[in-house]
């Protein structure tokens, strides 16, 4: 009885194998004779090599991909940044609400807008803290920021102002370009400092970011706005697929002039038939619950119109 029990089992085991080759093979037929599993409907999860574009350049000066060195590193950042899928999304979101008010500061500062992409990838639009202490969407230090103008203590920290800060990032973009002698040195220059990148400059003697030889962040920093650039502008190209509906929108608002101190900005925000997290939120360099304004400073306040948060 057990070679018997043992031979059926044996023939039970084929059957089984036999009809789990076929459900395989049936599988892989539909799938070949299917055309609606495809990438471009979200079913294909492979990972393919890109196309590195042959015309890229930051704010207008070229990327020379000739060189195969410089043709590796803009390849790493395109294949790094395409194949974040859920930091992209979220940059093509988050680039719909804030590019719109980054933009004009930029024009009217006469600095390219392609300097907008050096924000995405200094902060991912986002009111960041760097370990070495720079804030805000433009990552600013409180040196530099003090310098520039901006008011920065534990009540107001301008830094987190968008509009001042896209102020004073055009100041020193516009003074790196003067002493640097190119844009792309002056992006350089936003993440290494003027000095950093001149005294590299002098000592290989060169004259270009692309013949220079810097250490991991900055060598890699131009190339990771160019990638930006490129995915942002080419969503379609690089997997991205998503509708108008989908991308966050600005709040439109309005500005209250304030030259007092404020004692409770809960009381404050009640006024105007908000609350105070929606007040922190489109005012976000307001540091405390209060304001205390010794100076009679005139600050304006920014309040969302009606109809959006009730």
């Amino acid at each position: 009885m057990t070679i018997v029990k043992n031979i059926l089992a044996a023939i039970g085991l084929i059957c089984v194998s036999g009809l789990f080759i076929f459900a395989v093979q049936a599988d892989s037929t539909d799938a070949d004779m299917n055309p609606s599993i495809s990438p471009s409907d979200g079913n294909d999860y492979n990972v393919y090599a890109l196309s590195v574009p042959k015309d890229l350049n930051f704010a207008g000066e070229v990327v020379p991909l000739d060189n195969p060195d410089i043709f590796e590193r803009m390849d790493r950042e395109l294949l790094v940044n395409t194949y974040w899928q859920s930091n992209g999304l979220l940059m093509f979101k988050r680039a719909e609400k804030y590019f719109p008010i980054i933009e004009p500061i930029l024009k009217k500062n006469g600095v390219p807008e392609d300097f907008k992409y050096l924000a995405v990838i200094e902060s991912g639009l986002t009111n960041a803290v760097s370990p070495a202490g720079a804030r805000g969407v433009w990552q600013i230090m409180k040196t530099t920021g003090r310098e520039n103008g901006l008011e920065i203590n534990s009540n107001v920290d301008e830094r987190y102002h968008l509009e001042m800060a896209t102020e004073v990032a055009c100041k020193y973009l516009k003074k790196a370009k003067a002493e640097l002698g190119s844009w792309t040195l002056a992006a350089a220059a936003y993440n290494a400092g003027n000095a950093g990148v001149s005294r590299r400059l002098k000592e290989q003697n060169v004259s270009d970011y692309y013949d220079l030889l810097l250490g991991e962040e900055t060598g890699r920093y131009v190339f990771r706005i160019v990638a930006l650039k490129e995915i942002l502008n080419h969503p379609d190209t690089y997997g991205f697929n998503f509708a108008p509906k989908d991308l966050y929108k600005a709040i439109p608002t309005y500005k209250v002039e304030v030259d007092t101190v404020v004692t409770d900005f809960t009381k404050f925000a009640e006024k105007f038939g908000i609350n105070y997290k929606i007040l922190k939120i489109h005012n976000p360099w307001l540091r405390e619950p209060k304001l205390n304004n010794a100076s009679r400073k005139k600050y304006y306040i920014a309040i969302p119109e009606k109809g959006y948060y009730n």
